[in-house]
């Protein structure tokens, strides 16, 4: 069973712009979309590159590298190169704090 750690200050997190995280080696994405926090792997599944180089567009995230898009919400890929969807985490938040299951 997954444990929630602490990994970033709930009011620093601003709307649509993801922020990079990295907690018990595990390389995060977070960001907020609609007011929820979503946690997704930090890197493109097609080239492994950084997610937080990239913008949010229409609830996707737009991998700066070669355009691929990942769902913020699920993780799911949902244009080439990439092809294989992106790990996603459980968040949630408690006072103040944003936290991740890990």
């Amino acid at each position: 069973m997954a444990t929630f750690h602490v990994v970033y200050p709930s009011d620093k997190l601003a709307e649509g712009q993801p922020r990079a995280v990295q907690h018990l080696g595990v390389d995060l994405l977070l960001v907020r979309l609609d007011g929820a926090v979503y946690a997704l792997e930090n890197n493109c599944t097609h080239d492994d590159y950084p997610l937080t180089e990239g913008t949010c567009e229409h609830g996707e995230i737009v991998c700066p590298l070669h355009g691929a898009r990942f769902a913020i919400r699920t993780g799911e890929v949902l244009s080439p190169p990439a092809f294989d969807d992106l790990r996603s985490f459980p968040t949630r938040e408690v006072a103040g704090q944003v936290e991740v299951a890990l």
